[in-house]
């Protein structure tokens, strides 16, 4: 009967303000995992007007329908949100969150433009795995398995070891980075890798004094007085310094260099000493 089959019904709406297949794709996914009473998907793509916006709601209201969208403006995403408490419609911002996080990670802003979403594919899928292999390698942890890892960074404490591993693992690499502590010597696990993968940090000292101390201004953190100590900075640097010497691990100088430039650096040099490739180095 027509009445109980609309009952049985469930209205999804993916909302795009590009082509809509990277929302589409991704419900498509996760639908395949229920079982469950006839779906209903409908795919907005292009959506770049406020007006627009409150016209799917009308008709998601209308249906008792969800919303999952995609939109790389913060006013819009901000907007589907607002308007889904209103009129009690669920919403689900799948880049939203990624895009958040990799801001903060970075330390720079996304360039909100529509259309920059690629489709789902292997090469997305390898790039996920990277990012998350990255994020659980950060900072020293899970050594016994930086084996895997493509990329190395060393480096004392703010030396851009996160940012730029973060950047690398987006355009595909594995990269585990390790701190440089004053007086104590590589775990064995770090030894025991093939140490063409190691990249080396190093800053100047007035530069790394210079960025600590703002770190404690503005996250309003207390490290201790030696953190930002410009004698024990020198003494840390130079620590490193002779470690790498020691090692022969190639120092990449990061004194002068933004995030993009020196993971280009890093690439550069992990390219000539193992030979990896992973895409075009960005000019």
């Amino acid at each position: 009967m027509p009445s109980e089959e609309k009952e049985f019904k469930r209205y999804i709406f993916a909302v795009s303000d590009a082509t809509g297949k990277t929302c589409e794709t991704v419900v498509l996914a996760a639908l395949s995992q229920f079982k469950t009473t006839q779906i209903v998907l409908e795919t907005f793509s292009n959506i770049r007007t406020l007006q627009q916006v409150q016209d799917i709601f009308l008709r998601a209201t209308a249906v008792n329908g969800v919303i999952i969208y995609t939109m790389a403006s913060p006013e819009l995403r901000h907007k589907i949100t607002e308007l889904g408490r209103l009129n009690g419609v669920p919403t689900v911002d799948i880049l939203g969150p990624v895009l958040t996080r990799l801001s903060d990670l970075l330390e720079i802003s996304p360039l909100a433009k529509p259309g920059l979403f690629h489709q789902l594919d292997s090469d997305y899928f390898r790039r996920i795995e990277a990012v998350d292999f990255t994020i659980k390698h950060d900072d020293g942890r899970r050594l016994e398995t930086i084996a895997d890892a493509e990329i190395v960074l060393l480096g004392v404490s703010r030396t851009s070891k996160t940012p730029v591993s973060i950047y690398l693992s987006y355009r595909g690499w594995k990269v585990a980075n390790v701190p440089v502590v004053l007086d104590e010597e590589p775990a064995a696990e770090l030894i025991g890798i093939d140490q063409k993968k190691i990249i080396a940090l190093t800053i100047h000292p007035r530069r790394l004094e210079a960025i600590r101390r703002e770190r404690q201004v503005h996250l309003q953190v207390d490290e201790g007085s030696a953190y930002s100590d410009l004698d024990q900075i020198r003494r840390e640097v130079l620590f490193a310094l002779r470690l790498y010497e020691r090692r022969q691990w190639p120092v990449l100088d990061a004194t002068y260099r933004s995030i993009e430039e020196t993971a280009t650096e890093v690439m550069r040099l992990i390219y000539a000493r193992s030979g990896l490739k992973k895409g075009n180095i960005p000019y």
